[in-house]
């Protein structure tokens, strides 16, 4: 069955061309088509809204913390390094994603939690959306999706750089559970959906509108 899924899977990928999308900033990304869904291969990395408004960036723990508080948008570098960015792209908090400025380039948009379940199951495994390189402990995939996954962790609402060492990593959805949790996507191990509070900061994948 699994190799069933892998064939299928890269003959979806042969017959759909990779492309690139430009965000507000400039900033190019590769996209794939997986399924009948299209996804950016990358981080996003943009610093200023759609209209061309900047995010504010949160260059320590208590900046970071206190833009959660206050429920404004921020975004950071994982464990506030800026070469951390070239790599895994950067974290925003909710209030960053959910802005009516807009955060995902033109065309495209911040996916749903039902966004991010169709590709689990379209990927069938973990390994199949992960980097071939750069995860701990033996965790790399075969990147058989085109997703790219890396290994890029997260922050919490109170500044703590969670699972820098190559463990694992998550990406917003715009589902919300409740006024203070939204529904995220987690891949390690495995992959899962979990909530967290809209203070945390996460990476964000965008999907065609």
């Amino acid at each position: 069955m699994k190799s069933i899924l892998l064939t299928t899977l890269a003959l979806t990928l042969s017959l759909s061309a990779f492309s690139q999308v430009k965000d507000i900033d400039g900033n190019e990304y590769k996209t794939v088509k997986i399924g009948e869904q299209e996804w950016m291969s990358e981080n996003l990395n943009v610093t200023h809204f759609r209209n061309g408004d900047e995010i504010p960036q949160a260059k320590t723990a208590e900046e970071w913390k206190k833009a959660g508080q206050e429920g404004r948008p921020s975004w950071c570098y994982t464990n506030f390094d800026e070469s951390n960015g070239m790599q895994y792209g950067i974290l925003y908090n909710f209030y960053s994603i959910s802005d009516s400025r807009g955060l995902a380039p033109e065309g495209w948009k911040i996916p749903k939690e039902d966004d991010w379940i169709t590709l689990e199951k379209t990927a069938g495994d973990a390994g199949n959306l992960k980097s071939k390189s750069g995860w701990s402990a033996n965790g790399n995939g075969n990147n058989i999706s085109g997703f790219n996954a890396l290994p890029g962790g997260e922050i919490t609402d109170n500044g703590e750089n969670d699972e820098i060492w190559g463990g694992y990593t998550s990406w917003w959805s715009i589902t919300e559970v409740d006024n203070e949790t939204v529904w995220y996507f987690w891949i390690g191990p495995g992959s899962g959906f979990f909530y967290e509070e809209k203070g945390h900061g996460m990476h964000v994948r965008c999907i065609k509108d």
